[in-house]
């Protein structure tokens, strides 16, 4: 049997794909600051403001100032994708046939090709994926609860749980 494809994503991928589903679930309550996802999730405050520096500029959240401020969702989170959330966290999503200096688009190797299509497959699947359906599993509600998040949208843990 073949090796199996080892693909894993940077921690600032993975945070960033968490930080935003904490935000989607606790966002719903009022804004959120970056100290309260830190508490929850075990990430640096640092290290989140350079990712939601990040994510700021690719139009996937919005800062409010002032004693209530924070951060909220800048657009409805069925309408951010997992490749969205990756993308501003500039998370390397693109397989390579790792031919290195022996593979380029100008002098591509045997297998270029299949790496190409697989990583627009890849992206396909990772666009299809939106925030609002992430945080609705089961298993993400189950987690919420514990956080005493109780409402996922405008829908309430206990009832999410049941349309799952």
């Amino acid at each position: 049997m073949g090796e199996i494809l080892d693909m894993k994503l940077t921690t600032k991928g993975r945070y960033a794909v968490t930080a935003m589903m904490d935000l989607a679930l606790h966002g719903k309550l009022g804004n959120v600051t970056l100290a309260d996802i830190a508490g929850r999730q075990n990430i640096s405050p640092a290290y989140l403001e350079q990712l939601f520096g990040s994510l700021r500029k690719a139009g996937l959240v919005t800062a409010v100032r002032g004693p209530k401020g924070g951060y909220r969702l800048a657009r409805n989170d069925q309408e951010i994708s997992l490749a969205d959330i990756l993308v501003a966290a500039d998370e390397q999503i693109n397989m390579t046939c790792g031919g290195g200096n022996a593979c380029s688009n100008e002098d591509p190797c045997l297998t270029h090709g299949l790496w190409n299509n697989l990583s627009d497959e890849f992206f396909t699947f990772l666009d299809s994926k939106k925030l609002s359906e992430m945080v609705r599993s089961r298993y993400v509600q189950t987690k919420a609860t514990e956080q005493e998040v109780t409402m996922i949208g405008n829908i309430p843990v206990e009832l999410a749980d049941s349309l799952a």
